[in-house]
């Protein structure tokens, strides 16, 4: 099992060479992905498996495939509680479980073209954690805002970056 000392003496070194080189930390993150020609949908090649996206059945998908709304909430659940977990760790907080919960407000007529007015995307997530630990509440409030802090997903949503979208012909 993972302890503080163990987490900062596996960290150091990167936070070491990330204070002397800030080039270094910006690291490009990359997804895959191909157009299905048969249906609609979309495979993403996770580096793990593969990952085949699809219409949400609000929208006329057979429900078969991953619905990437449901994908980006997993993505937000696995990062936060990683970092909860990390953070944790760091602050000696002992858990003795926990569950981490996203769910968000989609209104589909945004994305059929049914409304104009309806906004296409998340209107509201909410991020839940279930969490068995004897640990005072100041200790817990400490946990919560610095998974807050330094989860990449949740600040990403929480303060959108800059988008680019680009087409090339083959």
């Amino acid at each position: 099992m993972m302890d503080a000392d163990a987490l900062r003496a596996m960290q150091a070194p990167y936070k070491d060479k990330y204070k002397n080189d800030p080039d270094a930390a910006v690291i490009t993150l990359k997804a895959h992905g191909s157009i299905d020609e048969s249906k609609i949908a979309c495979k993403v090649e996770t580096g793990r498996a593969l990952a085949i996206a699809g219409l949400h059945p609000a929208t006329g998908g057979s429900g078969a495939e991953l619905c990437s709304g449901d994908m980006l909430l997993e993505a937000l659940v696995a990062c936060a509680g990683v970092t909860l977990k990390a953070v944790a760790t760091a602050l000696a907080i002992p858990l003795k479980a926990g569950v981490v919960r996203a769910e968000g407000d989609l209104d589909f007529r945004g994305t059929l073209g049914v409304d104009r007015e309806a906004p296409v995307g998340f209107r509201e997530i909410r991020l839940t954690f279930d969490l068995d630990t004897d640990a005072p509440q100041d200790k817990i409030d400490a946990l919560i805002k610095l998974t807050e802090r330094y989860c990449v997903i949740f600040q990403t949503l929480n303060k959108p970056p800059k988008l680019a979208l680009t087409v090339s012909r083959s």
